[in-house]
């Protein structure tokens, strides 16, 4: 058979660089995936795939296009996961993939993995490509028993074009790194601040701009934040939120700065997908910040806006050189308006203190305060507050419940005030802030802002 006399690598290097050859028909659509289908091929639309065949006396091939999956950001973790399921379990292919480099387009991470196995006592092979990025998968399988079909094969996949999962990447304003979508019921969804900066709601983000410099507010994402040293930690939170909008990555690196609090910081020089300039990115976490995108025109351009160099952070650096940095969560700040509260809004409260007799040492029991406070808001600015509060030692337990309603007025774009909350009316300093799908309610009595701490509700 000819697969025999044919190595893999060499397989996935003809199946990347043959000439391509004008045999194609009219592009069509499946789900994400626009095509160009081979003249002649056999189509077969399924439930979860479309299939191209041809046969040729005794030489075959089949191409099989498979809906869009959700992504986990990583390339290498979704081929593998694709290889097994689509490929590995319906062939029975034991052995592993050898995998071609990780190719950039568009925004996608493109990668592909091949293994011969046996179909009808004949020697075959199984060729796969995924497509990764914008939060959704594609993978193309090409099954065949005869390299003539290869310059086919690979005409075909480098004809595809794919969208970001649902719609068109919407470019703003050609601004580096920011590719997303607005959706949202909220009466605001930008704020301008009074020192120039600017915050935008986006599907995955809050977007805040500054001159030339952009901040990429990220929602939280699974897969980005767990127990790891820095530099695999920030890799990965780089895999999944940055790298899938850029290509040409130069002279990345990772650091941190050894304190109490521990910063991660990711940086490096990449070609924006969308706008195809070259731009300097630096991907930050501290705390509870979330992982926050600076990308900046060059380097020098963040070192004006932030005084310090990125690049120079060691782990002894002085830990507040990065609070300028750590300081940009507190633009996901939006104001509210009047219609945007309907429904139930909760906060819940959990606090244990173990006790010790400080001459003793012996345990002296343990304190638990708990609360819950919910706000039902209604029409004609109408709504019903609750609070449930537990606390005092283990086995003396107190508990109060205390209710009341009224109604609301929205005194300014930052202020709400109810008529009765604990016998008595009560304004509120509020704001809103974003995750990914839904809003959260920050309020705090405006009479005694005490710590300054803001109650974090949520919406039901």
């Amino acid at each position: 058979m000819f697969l025999k006399k044919i190595n893999m690598k060499q397989i996935l290097l003809f199946l990347f660089l043959s000439p391509v050859f004008n045999c194609y028909a009219q592009k069509q659509t499946f789900d994400i995936v626009t095509f160009t289908p081979p003249k002649g091929w056999k189509k077969e639309v399924k439930e979860n795939s479309l299939e191209l065949t041809n046969i040729s006396g005794s030489k075959w091939a089949q191409i099989v296009i498979y809906k869009n999956t959700i992504s986990k950001g990583n390339i290498d973790k979704d081929l593998k996961s694709e290889w097994e399921t689509l490929v590995a379990l319906q062939l029975k292919i034991t052995a592993a993939p050898t995998t071609s480099n990780v190719k950039l387009e568009d925004g996608w991470k493109i990668k592909s993995g091949s293994a011969p196995f046996k179909f009808n006592n004949a020697d075959a092979i199984a060729l796969l490509t995924t497509f990764s990025g914008y939060g959704a998968m594609v993978s193309v399988l090409a099954n065949t028993n005869s390299p003539d079909y290869m310059p086919t094969i690979q005409s075909f996949v480098d004809a595809i074009k794919l969208n970001n999962g649902k719609a068109e990447p919407v470019a703003l304003n050609n601004q580096p790194g920011v590719v997303s979508k607005i959706s949202s019921n909220f009466k605001f969804n930008t704020t301008n601040f009074d020192d120039g900066w600017n915050s935008t709601v986006q599907e995955d983000w809050v977007h805040v701009a500054k001159g030339n410099i952009n901040v990429l507010i990220h929602y939280p994402k699974e897969g980005t934040i767990f127990p790891a040293d820095p530099e695999p930690l920030t890799n990965a939170a780089w895999n999944i939120l940055v790298a899938p909008r850029y290509s040409n990555l130069k002279n990345y690196k990772t650091s941190y700065i050894n304190t109490y609090n521990r910063p991660y910081l990711g940086m490096g020089y990449a070609t924006d997908n969308a706008s195809s300039k070259q731009v300097f990115i630096l991907l930050f976490r501290q705390g509870e910040t979330g992982w926050l995108e600076f990308v900046a025109p060059d380097k020098n351009s963040f070192i004006q806006q932030f005084k310090f160099d990125p690049e120079t952070i060691r782990w002894d650096s002085e830990s507040d050189l990065l609070k300028p940095l750590a300081q940009m969560v507190n633009y996901n700040k939006f104001a509210i308006a009047e219609n945007d509260f309907k429904g139930i809004w909760t906060s819940d409260f959990t606090g244990v203190q173990q006790l010790y007799h400080v001459y003793t040492g012996n345990y002296a029991g343990m304190n638990i305060n708990q609360s819950n406070q919910t706000f039902k808001f209604g029409t004609a600015n109408t709504y019903n507050w609750e609070i449930l509060v537990v606390n005092g030692m283990v086995g003396s337990m107190k508990y109060a419940n205390v209710k009341s309603s009224g109604k609301f007025t929205v005194l300014n774009n930052w202020q709400i005030k109810f008529s009765d909350v604990e016998g008595k009316p009560k304004k509120y300093n509020a704001f809103f802030s974003c995750i990914k799908g839904a809003r959260l309610l920050h309020l705090l009595d405006a009479e005694f802002t005490g710590s300054g701490i803001y109650t974090v509700f949520g919406k039901k």
